[in-house]
Order: structure tokens, then sequence, then C-alpha cells
């Protein structure tokens, strides 16, 4: 019994003792902050003055740091008194955030096509993203958005967003292709809340209305000219995350749910769930490289439509495919790329990427053997640049060229604004 009182005082007096040798946190500066409110980061960082110094912690908040719009570096200093009381310094180096952008590409006719936009990242010093865009694509669209993630609280917030988006569209049914006129116009409200550093979740829905008019092609007594329908939509999107930021290198795992209920007035365009999953996985290679993968697993309610869902096009997951040039209920699609380092100054990057998209679809309507026909199959090795800018926020020009290998295949060059994934 005594043997046991004593090594139960020894217990505890060690935990005392260790304790006492971590020492309490005096207070916590924020330094190199001048665009970005030190007292909303302040708010951010999960260590607090009075709280116990906790290197876990230590390292959380900066990772924690790295991901905001408005940083592009992240590092702590701690200066420790002879009572073993420690202020601890976060010390940021920020981004550019007020960043025009501009794509270039050829539409579903080959005619000339632009994307021209402004978004500031860190509005009001809070890192709330606040953007519009132009695009001219045959036919004229724009659209406005806001994203305030900590508006409510260091985990909760808001995001609103309003687009009126029209393109040429072709639609396929019974073997032949027609071109709509296609346009989606509405608003969507999604609220943001972070259950903890790793997981976060999407919540909300939207009011909108899709309307198609034929324009050329195939027609059939079964494919409406003319089609308007409001609709709605309740969407989910669930995202676990453990990256690790050093400037433009990343390394670890990404996986993002988006799973939605769409809502019809008209049995021409009926109700469908959709849902899909991208699992993103980068690794560090040596100091210059960077292996990146996505796969993208996705099914939608199986409706035999014109109006599937899922497309195969160029920006979405197959570089070099050409603009919208299938549809399907499913998707399976796999993208992999090694980015190497050419050449790094103080603030330029220029980056090589050497890439294979991949990827199968399943025809509305159709069976899980779909996935397997050879005409739906479609893979395109290419190669391609990046041109970086360090401290100004996905301040990425890539252009890439891929060249298929499969059934029919195409070849083309995909421009656009930050990494492909």
């Amino acid at each position: 019994m005594i043997r046991r009182i004593l090594l139960f005082s020894i217990i505890v007096l060690s935990g005392v003792f260790l304790q006492a040798q971590e020492g309490t946190v005096l207070s916590v500066q924020i330094q190199g902050a001048t665009r970005t409110k030190p007292s909303f980061l302040k708010n951010l960082v999960s260590l607090k003055s009075g709280m116990m110094l906790d290197s876990v912690l230590l390292e959380q908040d900066i990772a924690r740091l790295q991901r905001l719009p408005s940083i592009s570096h992240a590092y702590y200093q701690v200066f420790s008194s002879h009572t073993n009381e420690h202020n601890v310094f976060y010390n940021v180096e920020e981004n550019f955030t007020l960043i025009p952008f501009a794509n270039l590409f050829s539409s579903s006719n080959d005619a000339f096509a632009f994307r021209l936009g402004l978004q500031e990242f860190n509005f009001l010093g809070r890192n709330i993203t606040l953007g519009g865009f132009y695009q001219y694509d045959v036919f004229n669209s724009y659209g406005l958005a806001v994203r305030a993630p900590h508006l409510f609280s260091r985990t909760t917030g808001l995001s609103v967003s309003y687009n009126d988006f029209t393109t040429q569209e072709p639609v396929f049914f019974d073997g032949t292709t027609a071109d709509y006129r296609y346009n989606n116009s509405g608003f969507e409200v999604m609220g943001l809340h972070e259950f903890n550093f790793k997981n976060r979740i999407e919540f909300g829905g939207s009011l909108f209305t899709e309307d198609y008019k034929y324009l050329s092609g195939a027609t059939s007594a079964n494919v409406p000219r003319t089609l308007k329908v409001n609709k709605h939509l309740f969407k989910l999107i669930y995202n676990y995350e453990n990256i690790k930021y050093y400037f433009y290198f990343l390394d670890g795992f990404r996986s993002t749910l988006n799973f939605q209920y769409v809502g019809s007035t008209d049995t021409n365009l009926p109700e469908f769930v959709i849902g899909f999953n991208d699992f993103v996985y980068f690794k560090r290679v040596g100091d210059k490289g960077n292996w990146a993968n996505r796969l993208r697993l996705g099914l939608a309610s199986n409706v035999n439509t014109p109006f599937a869902p899922f497309t195969v096009d160029n920006n979405l997951n197959i570089r070099g495919v050409g603009n919208t040039i299938d549809r399907g209920t499913g998707a399976i699609v796999f993208n992999t790329e090694y980015r190497h380092t050419l050449m790094e100054e103080d603030w330029f990057v220029l980056q090589s990427n050497f890439f294979i998209d991949g990827g199968s679809w399943r025809n509305p309507g159709g069976k899980f053997n779909d996935f397997s026909d050879k005409s739906n199959i479609r893979i395109y090795p290419g190669v391609g640049l990046r041109l970086m800018h360090k401290r100004i926020f996905n301040a990425i020009f890539r252009i890439d060229y891929g060249y298929g290998i499969t059934k029919d295949a195409s070849r083309g060059i995909v421009f656009g604004i930050g990494q492909y994934f």
C-alpha cells in the first residue's frame, strides 16, 4: 500500500514538474502584417496568453496561417524569461491579394473566347474574398461573389454569389449532336463551418433558372427546341485537409465530397441527385519537385437525358480533349502530374509540368460497364509550363498541351490561372 502511494506521488509530482518546465504563455504577438489586420490573425490562432506553451499548437497555428490567401509564409519565435514565461511571435509574409485575371480559350465552335475578372482575397484585412468576372464565349456572361469564412466567428462564416452564365453547349442524343444557347442565372447562399483544423463543411442552396434555346444541328421530336425551367438546389460539401504548405510546394492529402440535390419544375429537366468526391495527394520530391494526383469518383441519377450533368471538358478534367465533347451520369477521372522548378528568383518561379489525364464516363441511362467501354475511355498525356509570382496569391499562369492516345482522340492547348488542381 505504501509503495502504491509513493508511486502515485512520484507520477503527480513529475507531471507538475513537466508542466512547470513547459511554462505559460505571457503574450502572443503578430509581426509583419500590414494589409491584414493583426487583430484578425490573433483571433484566428489557437494559442492564447495564459495557456501552457504547446509546440503542437504552435505548428498547427502556423499551418492555419499559411492556408490564408493573404499569407505566403509564416513562422514562429518564442522568447523565454528566467521565470519560465514565454512571449510568442507569429511572423507572417503577406501576399498581394488584389488580383486581376484573364483566361483565353477557344469556344465550342472554335471561336475566340475569354474571361476577365478581378478578385480581392483580403477585403477589409479579414481574408474576405470579393470578386467578379465577365466572360465572352459566343455570348456574354458575368458573376459576382463574396466569401467570408470567418464572418461570425473564427470557425463560422458565409458565402453569397450571383451568376448569369450563357454559353453555346452541345447536346448529345441518338448518336447526333445539336448546339443550344444555354443560360443559367441565379443566387447561391452557403454557410461555412470549421469543426477543427482538418475538417470543414459547407451547406446551403440556390434558386436558379436554366434556359435552353436551339441554335443548329440535329433535331428530334423527343428533344425540345426551347426549354426554360426554374430549379432549386441543396448542396453539402465536406472537406478534409491535411496538407503542409511551403510557398507553392504542397505535401499531404485532401478529400472533398460534394453532394447535391437538384429539384425541377419540368420533367424535361427532371430532378436528380449528384455526388462526387475528389481525392487529392501531393508529395514533395527533393528540393524542386512536386508530385500531384487527383482522383474524382462521381455518380448522378441515371436519367436518360441529353442534358446529363457530368461533362468531358478541357478546363475540368482532361487537358487537350476539347470543350464539352460528351456528357454522362457517372465519371471516373484520374490526373497525375510532376511539377519541377526550373528557375526561382526572389519573386518569380518557372516550373515545368509533365502530366497524364485519364477518365471514363457512364452514358445517360447506361450501365456501369460503360466505364470499361473503349469509346468512353480517354487518356491524354502532355507537357506544360507554370509562370508564378511568389508574393501574389494564386498568381500562376499555366499552359498545357495534351495529346490523346485513345480512340478518336484529339489534341490541344489549355490556358488557365492557378494550378489545374
